[in-house]
């Protein structure tokens, strides 16, 4: 398979349609559930997720639901969405080629916020008598996500060696035909010119210069912290080698919040079991 990667709203589903404008087939839908009716702004052109999107391994293929199998010899140019975590629980097989994409921190967590300001906002219109209001998600803070995801990412590719391109946001909107060209003859084939009609720079909501400030201040990082998040985007964006020098700072970037994220988790998943008990008392109270 050829593995669309990264964190949320980094640009996943815009790489799932160039790559299927580009002559690729692939593997989810547009708007998945109800989508198409809460948060479509977020991605007009569509999201292109499955059920895969966690990973292809044991508890995904075959499908639990219909028993279908995905070959891996059958789905060599088949194009399928996998966030970061599920990319590492994906069986080996399964992994031609990745394509990562990456997007300057302060942006994900203006878009991340955006997006799920949306979601919350739908469900609660839909509100009532007979559908009490859900809780919003618990999430852990969003800058500790953007790296324990890219982190991994890097970790998981050092380890198992897999082919894998990783690609700027940026690079896409501000130079698309280049970009979206050496991605293609990477992979060896597509249509170039079809795919780069489907990049849309005016559906950019976030952009770094206004996210700067507001961002930095709230994340609650250190400066050296935040320069190496900031290196990390420059080196994948100037397409730089990554030495060891920039390797021995993010091993220490990541020992440095390791329980940090570690405390984040832990409290993320308390309060999951108090927004999932919320949830059943109010549905008790609507019966």
């Amino acid at each position: 398979m050829i593995i669309v990667t990264g964190t949320k709203r980094s640009g996943t589903s815009m790489w799932m349609q160039l790559l299927i404008e580009g002559g690729f087939p692939s593997i989810g839908s547009a708007f998945p559930k109800d989508w198409g009716s809460t948060i479509k702004d977020a991605n007009p052109g569509g999201f292109y997720e499955s059920d895969l999107r966690e990973g292809v391994y044991h508890a995904t293929n075959p499908d639990p639901k219909t028993g279908h199998y995905l070959f891996p010899e059958a789905t060599r140019r088949h194009a399928l969405k996998v966030f970061v975590p599920g990319l590492i629980r994906t069986d080996r097989a399964y992994i031609d080629k990745v394509i990562a994409t990456v997007r300057p921190w302060r942006e994900y967590v203006r878009s991340l916020d955006r997006l799920y300001t949306m979601e919350q906002q739908a469900k609660n219109a839909q509100c009532g008598d007979e559908k009490p209001c859900v809780p919003p998600p618990v999430y852990i803070p969003a800058a500790l996500e953007w790296w324990t995801h890219n982190f991994s990412l890097i970790s998981d590719v050092v380890t198992r060696r897999y082919p894998m391109f990783m690609v700027a946001y940026d690079a896409v909107i501000e130079r698309p035909e280049a970009t979206v060209g050496d991605v293609f003859e990477w992979l060896g084939e597509g249509d170039v010119a079809r795919a780069v009609a489907q990049v849309q720079p005016q559906l950019r909501t976030q952009v770094s210069d206004r996210c700067l400030e507001v961002s930095a201040a709230e994340s609650g990082l250190e400066p050296a912290v935040v320069a190496v998040f900031d290196e990390l985007y420059e080196t994948v964006l100037r397409k730089r080698e990554i030495e060891q020098s920039f390797v021995d700072r993010l091993n220490a970037t990541n020992e440095l919040l390791e329980e940090r994220i570690r405390e984040a988790l832990k409290d993320a998943a308390v309060r999951r079991q108090e927004r999932r008990r919320a949830i059943v008392d109010a549905r008790r109270r609507a019966a």
